[in-house]
């Protein structure tokens, strides 16, 4: 299976509000205009002359934009001077998630950025306020917000997110991108909620075979027990009979004619496992410039109500980096 499938149909057919802007997420979708598409393509361009002229050192420096950095001192961010930094009018004007999405695809056709959408992922424990952290795919944008996939009956993230017999539950989470070579961070902040199991289900077809008998098999951040029966074993070999049992659960599909399990077999999501949008109530744009004098713009919801439902209205302010 290729590493992006191509965007299925979306799983509400006829609804903007749940179009896929991104989906698994894939190299081929489409931007808004034909001119941000264009203006991309030539920065790409031009970046990638620089770097086969030599004209971007391995410190990210510039020839002819600043003096040699001596040992010891802290790199600079100056890719963007030239372009005198990210400025409001660089910006949407009206939601953050389009102005992501621009973002994303000029870090997907900009190169050197081998996965785009890793990001990590924060949660908070209460009543102790107590945060953790792990790094995940996003892998679905849609016009309410970002989209994740993880088991969420066993490990902390759930734990954190929806509350258990020791901890009420805490919608609030955070997402930061981090794209190096284009100096640039993104930060998300928003309340989570679980996918329909049908909407968890399109992406969850797209997995191979394996990594869908994985996600039945592994119960997210329990510890495994080593075997006494076997010398040396560190609990891997509980992992691999939970394996085991799921092979064996899905092990062949009379009905498609697959023996064996093939890699195109139904195999259901499991319901401790599945989607995570997170609807952003605040989103951060940040563009590294020199003496860390960074560019920073957020995005912040203001809600309101007309004609009975909410409209969807953002603000838009510089911070002082």
């Amino acid at each position: 299976m290729a590493l992006y499938p191509p965007s299925p149909a979306p799983p509400v057919a006829g609804t903007r509000k749940n179009e896929k802007l991104i989906f698994a997420p894939s190299p081929d979708t489409p931007l808004a205009t034909a001119a941000a598409q264009a203006a991309i393509a030539a920065r790409a361009a031009a970046h990638t002359a620089k770097a086969v002229a030599g004209d971007v050192s391995v410190s990210g420096t510039s020839s002819g934009m600043s003096t040699p950095v001596t040992p010891g001192r802290a790199g600079q961010f100056l890719q963007h001077e030239i372009h005198g930094g990210l400025r409001r009018r660089d910006l949407d004007p009206a939601s953050p998630i389009a102005q992501f999405h621009a973002w994303f695809a000029e870090a997907k056709a900009v190169g050197g950025i081998a996965h785009p959408e890793t990001c990590t992922l924060a949660t908070a424990s209460l009543p102790s306020g107590r945060v953790s952290a792990r790094m995940v795919y996003l892998k679905e944008l849609d016009r309410q917000g970002f989209v994740l996939y993880s088991n969420f009956g066993t490990s902390q993230k759930g734990s954190d997110l929806f509350g258990d017999e020791e901890h009420p539950p805490n919608s609030w989470a955070s997402l930061t991108f981090w794209w190096e070579s284009l100096e640039r961070q993104v930060r998300v902040e928003g309340r989570a909620s679980r996918l329909p199991a049908e909407e968890s289900q399109v992406y969850f077809d797209t997995r191979v075979r394996g990594s869908r008998i994985g996600a039945w098999a592994s119960q997210q951040s329990s510890v495994l027990v080593p075997s006494p029966e076997k010398e040396g074993d560190d609990g891997r070999l509980q992992l691999e009979s939970w394996v085991a049992e799921a092979e064996a659960k899905f092990g062949s599909s009379k009905e498609d004619g697959i023996e064996n399990g093939g890699d195109d077999q139904q195999i259901p999501v499991p319901s401790f496992w599945g989607g995570l949008r997170i609807v952003p109530e605040r989103v951060e744009f940040w563009q590294g410039r020199q003496n860390r004098l960074h560019d920073r713009f957020v995005y912040d919801r203001v809600h309101s109500e007309g004609g009975g439902e909410e409209k969807e209205e953002w603000t838009v302010k510089r911070l002082s980096p």
